[in-house]
């Protein structure tokens, strides 16, 4: 009969492979952009990000959000400057399988940032993501939405066409994402649906409610599906 001492030495490395390949199974996500990511004026788990990794432990995808740095009023300069560094130290690689989401240009926009400094902010912001990845495809692009369809929104047009505006950087977005064969969940459309629509939009008149981020998840939730499910 094998010692009671010398079995349990034996098991120790048994026991610390499973606890490690348990802890692997949980994907690293940090999600990348500004107020629309945060969720300015909703509860944490509102935020379509939280709403995302609910939705996916569901069909037994296990995502854990190791960081959402994303700040309201911020553009694709802050994020470089400010987000970029802590997304580098909160998704290394060698920690295990991560995946990350950017949704970023509303700021811009709304700051006159010329379409093409913004183009080359998200180029840089992409590759610099792409870096950090166990597989380059693992980041989702999110378009950015139509806040002119909420009541406060018009008040930051200064005279300009908000939808335009804001369907020309979305193109951008749809180019660069092309570019690095990635793939891209356009909430454009849906988001327009606030028009209207006090449900849909949060207690300040300008910023989504958890319904409305209820919405755009409805439509993240599948291709984000689409890029955990491939071999990693």
């Amino acid at each position: 009969m094998m010692n009671k001492t010398l079995h349990l030495l034996l098991s120790l490395p048994l026991i610390f492979t499973t606890l490690n390949l348990s802890a692997q199974t949980k994907i690293r996500y940090v999600a990348i952009g500004d107020s629309y990511t945060i969720g300015e004026g909703v509860n944490e788990n509102e935020r379509w990000p939280n709403q995302l990794v609910e939705h996916l432990k569901q069909e037994g995808i296990e995502l854990e959000i190791v960081c959402n740095p994303s700040v309201t009023s911020w553009t694709t300069q802050q994020v470089i400057d400010n987000e970029l560094p802590i997304y580098r130290k909160s998704i290394p690689i060698a920690i295990g399988t991560n995946f990350t989401t950017l949704l970023i240009g509303v700021n811009d926009w709304v700051q006159d940032v010329t379409p093409e400094k913004f183009r080359e902010n998200l180029r840089f912001i992409i590759t610099e993501m792409q870096k950090e990845l166990t597989k380059k495809e693992n980041l989702l692009l999110v378009t950015i939405p139509d806040f002119s369809a909420t009541p406060e929104g018009p008040k930051y047009s200064r005279g300009r066409d908000i939808t335009k505006g804001l369907a020309e950087f979305n193109q951008i977005i749809k180019e660069e994402a092309a570019a690095k064969n990635l793939l891209v969940a356009d909430i454009f459309e849906i988001s327009q649906q606030a028009k209207g629509d006090a449900t849909l939009v949060a207690a300040d008149g300008l910023h989504p409610s958890g319904k409305q981020y209820a919405e755009w998840e409805k439509i993240i939730f599948p291709l984000a599906k689409k890029i955990l499910t491939s071999a990693q």
